[in-house]
């Protein structure tokens, strides 16, 4: 089978309405903002040395800042003000998906419109300006006749810029709850589904190209005082952003909405609660991707109806508890934490996806490694990779001080790259997931922890506090309780991230679903 007649490809169109015109408006807004906010500025400042500098200056700062960085950070920061307004003034905001990644992309986009509003105005010959004085203009009429006419080309270059900047930008936005394109690359990398990260980085690069070419129409419009050409860019942005609405207002509103975080399990998980809510008559939608503390509030705030957590993530991270209790002592006190804010705990799923340190077979049986007091004895001599957020976390600073670890080198890897770099030598551990179908697949063995540091980890369905008293969400997710085992689990994750056209989450949660359902279970 050729890579373009690839099932896969038509997963990906069928998503396209969606995540392309949630990233068509998110970059606009941003755009618009940025624009609305860097031109005054430019313009005050063009004849004003310190101030000149003093925005410049910021704007190249902002600039060093990682975008995803970037737009995690607005999150809490408008979560807060958030928090804020509803005691102070009686009403709230939601900080979740399309504010804070407007705000951060609109940052974005600044330095180069500031940059070359400025460079452009400054570009422009002193005795033009002596001569609109000459002739009796006012400050304002000089440079709305003469000043900003003269600039434009080069002001126009800084928009394109920013346009670029920004399209490409907010594919990152996926983490904090905002549809776009860049759903296809997380999920792509995830569920190592190629077709979709190639889908995802070429709609995006085909998005940035035409904006900047019907900017490029304005700009040359304008400079070769062409109308037509300006009106006829104009008309191109207005119609791709008319485009885009269209599908969204067609679409009915979802009834629920489900949260995922980032790896291969959450994408089933969340496919498969669509699915029994779809099953029970009613409308989903996903909101995937997302870092564990963004899905946590998202949920608190009524951001999202439902998601997968597990225990020991919120134990320890959310609740920030430093002592151990046995499994079911931490779920009955973790239900209590929970109901303090109001957050319903409706059950385990009946499978642990633990955090755990792995190693090949072959080289833990080469040094005597069974436990990770074993491996505590030679870690000085080897490597540890892990997923982005573990070194950060409480469980590894727990592991470390238990046991005294102190590795050679430290690495963060994607999650499902981990796996593949153990078995292939370039790193000698990894803290995998005990629920992980991978460990099999590429023959390694899971550490055990005879200081019980690491906490349970049992996999349970959150419910949000605005769907509390909902017992339509309830029933329809009932039957999933208790029905997932972790044999299950693993053989639905190695589905999921082997890369199979016919593997997506959402056929691999219908699998899980056949295997797992009630009446299956009783013959």
């Amino acid at each position: 089978m050729s890579l373009f007649s690839d099932p896969r490809w038509g997963e990906a169109l069928a998503h396209l309405p969606d995540y392309l015109g949630s990233h068509v408006r998110v970059s606009v807004a941003a755009l618009v903002l940025g624009l609305l906010v860097s031109l005054p500025l430019a313009i005050a400042a063009r004849n004003r040395p310190v101030m000149r500098g003093v925005l410049l200056g910021l704007a190249s700062i902002v600039q060093t800042v990682p975008g995803l960085a970037l737009l995690a950070l607005f999150y809490p920061l408008l979560l807060a003000l958030a928090s804020l307004s509803l005691s102070w003034f009686g009403f709230g905001f939601s900080a979740f998906g399309f504010l804070p990644a407007v705000l951060a992309l609109a940052l974005y986009s600044m330095l180069p419109v500031l940059r070359n509003t400025v460079i452009g105005l400054r570009g422009i010959e002193p005795s033009i300006l002596e001569a609109a004085e000459g002739v009796g203009m006012t400050p304002l009429q000089s440079l709305m006749s003469v000043e900003l006419p003269l600039a434009l080309p080069v002001m126009m270059a800084g928009i394109r810029t920013a346009a670029v900047w920004v399209i490409g930008t907010a594919t990152l936005s996926t983490p904090i709850g905002q549809t776009s394109l860049g759903n296809y690359i997380f999920a792509g990398l995830q569920t190592q589904n190629w077709v979709l990260v190639l889908f995802g980085c070429a709609a995006a690069a085909l998005l940035a190209l035409a904006v900047d070419q019907l900017l490029a129409l304005i700009e040359a419009g304008l400079r070769n005082r062409q109308r037509i050409r300006a009106i006829l860019g104009g008309a191109g942005i207005a119609a791709l952003v008319a485009a885009t609405l269209v599908p969204s207002l067609a679409r009915p509103s979802s009834t629920y909405v489900v949260g995922a975080k980032t790896f291969a399990e959450q994408y089933v998980l969340s496919a498969l609660i669509s699915q029994r809510l779809s099953a029970a008559g009613f409308s989903a939608t996903t909101r995937a991707g997302l870092g564990s503390n963004v899905i946590y509030e998202a949920l608190v705030n009524g951001d999202i109806d439902v998601y997968v957590d597990y225990s020991g993530t919120l134990w320890t991270n959310q609740f920030h508890h430093a002592a151990l209790k046995p499994r079911q002592q931490l779920l009955t006190d973790l239900k209590t934490n929970l109901a303090r804010q109001k957050v319903t705990l409706l059950g385990e799923l009946g499978f642990e996806n633990a955090y755990a340190l792995v190693m090949p077979r072959k080289r833990a049986e080469k040094y005597g490694i069974r436990t990770v007091t074993d491996l505590a004895a030679i870690a000085p001599t080897l490597s540890i990779a892990a997923d982005y957020e573990f070194f950060s976390r409480p469980e590894w600073t727990a592991l470390r001080t238990a046991y005294g670890l102190n590795f050679r080198e430290q690495r963060q890897m994607q999650p499902d790259f981990m796996y593949a770099a153990a078995a292939s030598g370039e790193v000698d551990v990894i803290a995998g997931y005990t629920s992980d179908g991978l460990i099999a697949k590429y023959d390694l063995v899971t550490l055990s922890d005879p200081k019980g540091v690491i906490p349970p980890y049992d996999a349970v369905v959150l419910i949000a506090p605005k769907r509390a008293e909902d017992q339509d969400l309830r029933e329809a997710l009932q039957p999933l309780i208790g029905r997932i085992d972790i044999a299950a689990m693993r053989e639905a994750n190695l589905r999921a991230a082997g890369g199979d056209a016919n593997a997506s989450p959402d056929a691999v949660a219908r699998w899980l679903w056949e295997k797992t359902k009630p009446e299956n279970a009783k013959k």
